[in-house]
């Protein structure tokens, strides 16, 4: 059976099951720690995939020609 996403991702605060972000997005609210730092862990880290964001976004290619779209 095939892995649905990679199990060696670095803990960190904004991903966790226990964190919510704050709205201005400097800063996570932990049921367990109070007030975190994005970037940081603890020993209680529950990875959520629902709350991994990608970093980079790939660039949209607009130029394409109207050949490019027939067959």
């Amino acid at each position: 059976m095939s892995k649905l996403y990679n199990t060696d991702i670095t803990p960190a605060c904004e991903y966790c099951r226990h964190g919510r972000l704050t709205p201005d997005e400097t800063g996570v609210l932990c049921v367990k720690n109070g007030i975190m730092l994005p970037d940081s862990s603890c020993k209680s880290f529950k990875y959520d995939v629902l709350k991994r964001r990608p970093k980079r976004q790939l660039p949209i290619f607009s130029d394409f020609s109207e050949e490019d779209f027939t067959l």
